[in-house]
This record gives C-alpha cells, sequence and structure tokens, in this order.
C-alpha cells in the first residue's frame, strides 16, 4: 500500500550483463537507506537473489506481484519476469538487452500512473536493447515519448550543472539541429527546471558557443552570430538572465563555470567531458522537462569489471538521492504557487 509520508523510488535493474545490479544492491545494503524512502525494483527475485548471492551481500527483500503488496521502508521486488536469465558478466548480448526494456518498460509504466513517485534507471547498453518494438537512442528519448513532454539531458552535481541543446546527435549533424525555436525551447526547460526542481530565484545561465571560438566573428562558422546569438538577445530581453555565447575551449579550465547556475552547451561531448572531468562518481544524469522524475548515474554499464565486485555505488546513490530533493522542491513549489493563485483570489 502506497504511503504518503514515503516517497516510493522506482529502480530498473539495467543491463543485466552490466554493473547495475551491482550498484542497485550495494546503495540499498546500508539499512539507514530505507528510513529516507522505499524502493521498488523492476526485475525477478530469482534475478535479485542471484546478484545477492553473487555479490555475497546480505540483503532481505519482499517479491512482489502488484504494487498493493509493497511494504513501506523495505526493499521490495516486483517481479516483471519470472524465467531464470542467463547472466553472463561483461558480454554484450541482444536477449540480456530485452529484459533491460522489460524492467524499463514496467517502470515508465508505474510512474505514469503514480504507483512509484521517481525513478531512477541502471545503466543500459544503447546498441542490445534496439529491436522493432523498441527503437530509441536511450532512456531519455524513449521517456520523453512515453511521459509526452519536451526531455532535456540536465547533468548534475553540488556545484555544476550542465544542460545540452542535442545529445545523441552525430557531430556532423549537430549543427543543422540547432535553431533559434530549439534554443528557446531547451533554455525555457532549463530555466523552470532551476527554479521548480532546484529552488534557484532568478536562475543565470551561461551559452556555450557551437563553433570553435564562438565562431571568430564568422571565421569559423556562421552558427553562432546568425543563430545563437541573436536568439539569446531575444530571449535576455524578457528578463531571463541569460550569458554568451562563450568560447567552450577555455570555460571551465577558467573556472567561469562557478559564475553560473547552469551551463548550456551544443552538443553532448561539449558538456559531457568537461562534466565527468569535474564531477565523475557524484554527478547524475536528470530528465528535466517532464512531468515526472528521472535520474540515473553518470556512468554506463562498465563491462570491463561487471560481476568482480570493484563498481562504485557513488554515483547511483546520488541519482536517488537528487530524485528524492527533485521530488520535494517540485512538491514545495506547487504548493507555495497554488497559495500564491489562491492569495490573488481573495485580492479580486
Amino acid at each position: 500500500m502506497k504511503n504518503e509520508e514515503n516517497i516510493i523510488v522506482g529502480i530498473s535493474i539495467g543491463d543485466l550483463n552490466g554493473i547495475g545490479g551491482e550498484i542497485v544492491l550495494k546503495t540499498l545494503e546500508d539499512p539507514r537507506m530505507l528510513e529516507f524512502f522505499t524502493p521498488v525494483i523492476f526485475a525477478s527475485v530469482k534475478t535479485i537473489s542471484f546478484f545477492n548471492k553473487h555479490f555475497d551481500l546480505k540483503l532481505n527483500f519482499n517479491g512482489i506481484n502488484s504494487f498493493n503488496q509493497v511494504i513501506p521502508g523495505k526493499l521490495n521486488v516486483y517481479n516483471v519476469w519470472n524465467d531464470r536469465c542467463n547472466i553472463e558478466f561483461g558480454k554484450e548480448d541482444p536477449e540480456i538487452g530485452q529484459y533491460a526494456i522489460k524492467s524499463l518498460q514496467a517502470a515508465t509504466a508505474a510512474l505514469k500512473d503514480g504507483s512509484i513517485d521517481v525513478l531512477v534507471t541502471a545503466p543500459i547498453n544503447k546498441h542490445n536493447i534496439q529491436s522493432e518494438e523498441f527503437n530509441f537512442p536511450g532512456h531519455t528519448d524513449y521517456l520523453a515519448k512515453e511521459l509526452e513532454g519536451t526531455s532535456l539531458m540536465f547533468m548534475v552535481s553540488d556545484d555544476l550543472r550542465v544542460g545540452l541543446l542535442t545529445d545523441h546527435v552525430p557531430v556532423k549533424d549537430v549543427s543543422e539541429h540547432i535553431t533559434k525555436k530549439l534554443i528557446k525551447d531547451k533554455l525555457e526547460i532549463i530555466y523552470t527546471s532551476l527554479e521548480k526542481d532546484f529552488k534557484i530565484r532568478k536562475p543565470k545561465v551561461a551559452v556555450l558557443g557551437i563553433n570553435p571560438h564562438s565562431g571568430d566573428n564568422g571565421v569559423i562558422g556562421k552558427e553562432d552570430d546568425e543563430i545563437l546569438r541573436p536568439t539569446l538577445d531575444e530571449i535576455r530581453k524578457k528578463g531571463k538572465l541569460v550569458y554568451g555565447p562563450y568560447a567552450a575551449d577555455s570555460f571551465f579550465g577558467s573556472k567561469n563555470y562557478k559564475n553560473f547556475d547552469a551551463i548550456v552547451a551544443a552538443y553532448h561531448d561539449q558538456g559531457l567531458i568537461p562534466f565527468k572531468t569535474l564531477a565523475f562518481g557524484k554527478g547524475v544524469n536528470f530528465t528535466a522537462g517532464l512531468s515526472k522524475i528521472r535520474t540515473s548515474p553518470d556512468h554506463g554499464t562498465a563491462y570491463e569489471i561487471a560481476g568482480k565486485g570493484e563498481a562504485d555505488e557513488s554515483s547511483f546513490k546520488e541519482a536517488v538521492f537528487t530524485a528524492i530533493q527533485i521530488y520535494k522542491n517540485r512538491k514545495e513549489f506547487e504548493e507555495l504557487t497554488e497559495n500564491m493563485l489562491k492569495t490573488r483570489q481573495k485580492k479580486i
């Protein structure tokens, strides 16, 4: 039975041949974690028992087949499948990829209907999940379709937040994807998220240039002058504190990023290389712009260490607590907004 006082955190198990099972169970091994939330892992009792034994953990869990069987303050495992999976750590396997998708689909359905409050996803392999039924580059695109929103990959840590104009797009196609509408839409999502999800009033956002040296006045590409600068000018005229475009090569090394509440990068590696260099292991991938909350660790399946007991669960733990904090911040924001609206209506 859902307990209103206890946030229910749904966890999709990810690629079973990767480090997902290990980091999930290591995170939940500390019994104090269950004082903050109630976890529901989407997998099967057989699969979680295998991980528990393999990594010599002593976890107790409650197997469930429906959400009215959830026990608050206990580790719950929702049976998405009943068959025994052939887990071979470190191997890319399309069959195992399908279990990752089953877990994600079941967890997303539970998120949509309110059976869980937030979703934390363990890493998947973007190649072995592909099929005729599932044709998405990753979690972000799938969740955007299911939750009917405009998603934005927002990498966050304590003092650094990096959003992307384009995410899983080949480098050769980046410039044609970046339009005035895209820039306005993504910056709107970031602004709303900073205010609502991170409780930042009047956020300051820096935008990195598309080309080296932001185009050098058209010498190294015209996109910055013809698309990015005029769009940022329009946004600034509406009162938003948006700065740039800044040359990306020196922006992080000069520590200029510390002057802003968020940084917007033009494409995946422009933003994620510095983010992961500065925050790896404690960074979180948050999907902003959706009606529901989803986070994940800032790393992949790590096949090379899978099954060896060497995986560090720090980023997954951060992902759990970030999801919980954002959930609380949103609730508080909604209550404040509702109270302000009621006050205005009384005055009228």
